[in-house]
């Protein structure tokens, strides 16, 4: 059996008299009453205990109760938790000042001990109907977010297509997805898109892309034809200002022919079994913008062995570093080589760590001095989705 823990009240004044008063009326009512007598040691307490509600007095000597909001809001552990200020302060742009921080409510000494049972009751009720939500709509976000990864073939399930994957959405409703399409025992295609967005619609619309690769991508049509067919359906379904970027790769494995069509996405990068990787550039409208969309074309003959890769944005662009995928995939062709030895399943991984460091991808652990020599450069947050998909001829 759960043993419920009582509420947690954080009371910052300077005078003890209100924090004895405080802690009194508030004990008496059930809650665990923290104090502090001071800016930094509440805020100090604040973070090691989290507590569920702060009372915090505006007027203190040294550190004051703004600097004190300040901090909490600005810190992602304590910035949901309601501040209610105590303050003797009559003027209007006081308490102005105090809600532009973040505060909820205010209370005015002297106070009496009812009115603060009441304030710090409604503001909990208010916080764990929010929290409530909040977490309610996550569960929602993560219930669309597993049916949208459960679209996502995996290689365990398509041997035949030889291709590893690395796949992950920074938000719950990813806008980069891809699919994996038997065309015939020695034909598969492979298609990564990028949508325009991360919106609940764009998740939806990700079943609707897959249900017409799978329709117009057959024999019967050739690889250009079967994305213009695909873009003729898009500008007519998708919402004004929606797109994909996308990449569809059509490999014949008897034949050993490659026809790569670029609609606006990264080039492809193509590693020969004895020789050193290569960008397919070939410029193309993006699919669903624009009737009479033109398409970039590769075609090129493949060796058994042969793998190419096939990636979203994510993967090398960086807003925050100005750094694009026109120049940021020939950055890291070095990576490609580096790899070269490892099985194609565990590939897109290895390349991941590879050029974002294990550091930034699992935010644990940490590097020697040593072990970031070299990396500097290779630390940068994902700042989108990624999708990285490996294939070997």
């Amino acid at each position: 059996m759960d043993i419920k823990q009582p509420f947690t009240i954080l009371a910052v004044d300077d005078h003890l008299v209100n924090l004895k008063l405080i802690e009194k009326s508030l004990s008496k009512e059930g809650y665990r009453v923290l104090t502090a007598s001071n800016g930094p040691h509440g805020r100090q307490l604040a973070l090691a205990e989290l507590p569920d509600l702060i009372l915090l007095d505006i007027q203190m000597p040294g550190e004051d109760g703004f600097e004190v909001i300040q901090f909490l809001k600005n810190n992602p552990l304590t910035a949901s938790i309601p501040v209610i200020f105590l303050t003797g302060v009559s003027e209007v742009h006081s308490k102005l000042k105090g809600f532009d921080l973040g505060a909820v409510d205010y209370i005015t000494k002297p106070f009496h001990n009812l009115e603060v049972i009441a304030r710090v009751r409604i503001h909990l009720k208010l916080s764990i109907a929010t929290n409530s939500l909040i977490a309610e709509q996550a569960h929602k976000l993560r219930q669309l977010s597993e049916a949208q990864e459960s679209m996502l073939p995996l290689p365990q399930d398509n041997p035949d297509a030889k291709f590893g994957v690395y796949y992950k959405a920074l938000h719950e409703a990813g806008g980069d997805f891809y699919d994996i399409l038997d065309i015939s025992d020695q034909i598969k295609g492979y298609f990564v898109a990028d949508f325009s967005g991360h919106d609940i619609k764009t998740s939806y619309m990700t079943a609707s892309v897959k249900a017409l690769l799978v329709q117009n991508c057959t024999p019967v049509y050739s690889p250009a034809e079967s994305m213009k067919m695909i873009n003729d359906v898009l500008v007519e379904i998708l919402p004004e200002g929606k797109y994909l970027t996308s990449c569809y790769v059509l490999l014949n494995r008897e034949t050993l022919k490659m026809t790569v069509i670029n609609a606006g996405h990264p080039p492809v990068i193509h590693l020969p079994i004895n020789g050193e990787p290569a960008l397919l550039s070939a410029d193309g409208d993006v699919l669903g913008m624009f009737k009479d969309a033109q398409f970039g074309i590769t075609r090129i003959d493949v060796s058994p062995g042969d793998r190419f890769f096939i990636y979203s944005d994510g993967l090398v662009e960086s807003a925050e570093n100005n750094i694009t995928w026109v120049n940021g995939a020939e950055r890291f062709l070095s990576d490609f080589t580096k790899i070269s030895n490892i099985s194609v399943e565990e590939s897109p991984r290895r390349l991941i760590d590879n050029i974002f460091g294990r550091r930034t991808i699992h935010q644990k652990g940490t590097y020697t001095d040593n072990e970031l020599d070299g990396l500097s450069e290779r630390l940068i947050m994902p700042e989108d989705d990624i999708v990285l998909l490996c294939v070997e001829v």
